[in-house]
């Protein structure tokens, strides 16, 4: 397959969380979404709707939508590929939630303060906000060591090898 084929992919399998997949399935899909994104911010300057949404423009958060489940179909897959569950990934996204709700709020208390001219009380929220940043980026790390991980070879407990339909050699998995 070509690259472009690999990451169109996991937009023909939109909502497909069963089976697995390939490296280069997952990594060209990333760069395609890291693509997309960068050109809906590009969009968004030049059509003035930049931090229309909240920290997003209007043409990225209509992408980040759009492939919102596919992404975390295409994650799912990656992990059964290297023989573990999905439920990695509701152990990072429920922190990385907590943590912009936290950014958020502790963003605007400082906007509210700074524009007020009130001096910040204890820094109790900001901390709680880097504590729990400093988990995300461990659990993110955490993952990324797992996406980048080869797949087991042969069948595993979330069906059989990718490459085994003869689609790629298992060299350039």
């Amino acid at each position: 397959m070509t690259p472009i084929d690999w990451a169109k992919r996991p937009l023909q399998k939109y909502a497909d969380f069963t089976g697995r997949a390939p490296r280069a399935e997952f990594w060209w899909y990333v760069l395609l979404i890291v693509v997309a994104g960068i050109v809906a911010m590009i969009l968004d300057s030049l059509l003035g709707t930049a931090k229309m949404v909240g920290p997003y423009g209007l043409v990225t958060l209509i992408v980040l939508l759009a492939t919102f489940v596919p992404s975390l179909a295409v994650q799912t897959r990656r992990l059964h590929d290297t023989d573990r569950p999905g439920i990695w990934l509701v152990g990072f996204y429920i922190p990385y939630f907590i943590y912009l709700y936290l950014l958020v709020g502790t963003m605007r208390t400082m906007e509210n303060m700074q524009a007020t001219g009130e001096v910040p009380s204890d820094g109790g929220s900001l901390m709680m906000t880097g504590l729990v940043g400093l988990v995300v980026l461990i659990l993110a790390v955490i993952l990324i060591v797992f996406f980048v991980k080869r797949g087991t070879p042969g069948d595993n407990r979330f069906g059989p090898d990718p490459y085994a339909g003869g689609e790629a050699s298992a060299a350039t998995a």
